[in-house]
This record gives structure tokens, sequence and C-alpha cells, in this order.
């Protein structure tokens, strides 16, 4: 039996055609292993850090890190992981493009699974599940999960997807996709918006199982209820919904509801 060579197997392709857009706040502690771990995948063109204003030394433990592929963005101001992502999307220039979270929870050896559907075709967006997998998983929050299907559950209904994991960081793009919709979601409510728009726009969407190691909120954890608040919401403004009824009405509740007291 002869088994399909992947894409990236094939011999003399150059499969350095990747873009990773990797938001970072006060990363300090993993910054440095994770950029290793993403240039060392045999995909990776270029590594986009969009620093959202740290506070600790992550800025300064990347400005020692010398790769022609490191391209550091900083902002001015916290403005949000959705903000930065959005940063990092305009100033990519690859043909596809990935996003990264700093932290050591999501692990740049997927790439390789991820990649796949894209380089032969088959897809147009890729989501790495966390849950559609039997690769390694810590242990953590059983309400997380439980938060995290029912959002899931959610978006599936008013997108008309069957994902299993709506809130994945892993989410891989032909740059078509990217250039098709404008995002405008700040915090964590650009997972829904980004599922919600890709739906709206018909593209063949893709899921490969992931590895998942998370993190505590001791560790650096940073999502919370009010970021579920706000991804509910989104999934009702950002879809065929949201078209119709003047949902966006409510913003400036959601708004007060969801602000941090920190």
């Amino acid at each position: 039996m002869v088994s399909a060579m992947s894409p990236a197997d094939a011999p003399g392709r150059d499969v350095r055609v990747l873009s990773v857009v990797m938001p970072a706040y006060n990363e300090e502690a993993t910054i440095a292993e994770i950029v290793g771990l993403v240039l060392a995948s045999p995909f990776t063109a270029e590594l986009v850090i969009i620093d959202d204003a740290s506070t600790d030394r992550t800025v300064e433990i990347i400005e020692t890190l010398s790769d022609p592929r490191i391209r550091l963005l900083r902002q001015d101001v916290n403005q949000g992981k959705g903000a930065a992502i959005r940063r990092g999307f305009k100033e990519s220039t690859q043909p596809f493009v990935i996003v990264q979270d700093a932290d050591l929870e999501y692990d740049p050896t997927d790439y390789r699974q991820i990649m796949a559907p894209l380089l032969d075709g088959k897809a147009d967006v890729v989501f790495g599940s966390r849950f559609l997998t039997d690769r390694p998983h810590r242990v953590l929050y059983y309400w997380h999960a439980v938060g995290n299907r029912f959002l899931t559950t959610m978006s599936n209904m008013f997108t008309n997807l069957n994902v299993s994991d709506m809130e994945t960081c892993y989410k891989a793009f032909r740059r078509e996709v990217l250039e098709s919709f404008e995002l405008e979601e700040d915090r964590f409510g650009i997972e829904p918006e980004m599922t919600a728009k890709v739906a709206r726009g018909n593209w063949k969407v893709y899921e490969v199982g992931i590895s998942y190691s998370a993190r505590t909120y001791a560790e650096g954890k940073k999502i919370g209820w009010r970021d579920g608040v706000r991804a509910v919401f989104c999934i009702l403004v950002y879809s065929p919904v949201g078209s119709r009824v003047p949902i966006r009405r409510l913003e400036p509740a959601v708004q007060r509801l969801t602000k941090s007291k920190a």
C-alpha cells in the first residue's frame, strides 16, 4: 500500500509560505521558548509579533532574538488580543496566515497537520481542534470546557458550521480569505467574529486535531467570564440574524457588563 505524500514532504518544495501572527502581552516567562518553536517549523516564513503594551520584559527579550523572520510591532497602549491580531493580519505578507498565542498552550509542531489541507488545495481555512483529537492534553478547568462547548454550539447554530472548537487559537487562512472581510473586535470576541465571517463567505473549512497544554490563571491565563459574555454578543451580532435585528443597540450595556474593574 502506497501512502499519500504530504505537500510538506514533496522533494524540493519550499514550504516556507506561512506568516505566524503572535499577539503578546506580559509573556516574559514563555516568549523566548515559543519564538524558538515557531521559527523551528519548516513552514514559518515570517513571525509577526504584536506586543500589546507589555509592562514586563517581553519586548526586551524579543529584541535579543536574532532571526530576520521576526518582525516586532508595538502597540502604544494595551488594546486587546483582537486588536493585535487585526494589526498582525494587515502586516503579514505570506500566502497563508496562522494565529499563535505567545504562551506554550499551543504547539507549533502541529503546523504540519494544519497546513496539509491548505497546501493541497482542499481548504481555505483550517481550525485546530483541541477536542477532535487523541493528542496529549493537560487536564484543567471543567467549567472552561463547558463554556467552550456552549459557545461553539451557539456559534454553530448561527453560522451553520459544524466545528468542534470555535474558540481555538489555531485558525489558519489563505490570504484571500482575510482580504475578503474586515475585523472589528479588540479582545477575545475576535474568535466568534472570524468564525462568523468565514461562514458568511462560504469558504471551505477543515478541522484537524491538535495537542493542548492549558495553563492556569497563576501561570498567566487571561480569558474570563466577561469574555464569554462578549463572545455570546459577537455570535449574535456577526450572524445573519445580527444583520436583520438591531442587536448592536445592546453594545453600551454589554460594554458596561464586560468592562474589567482591574
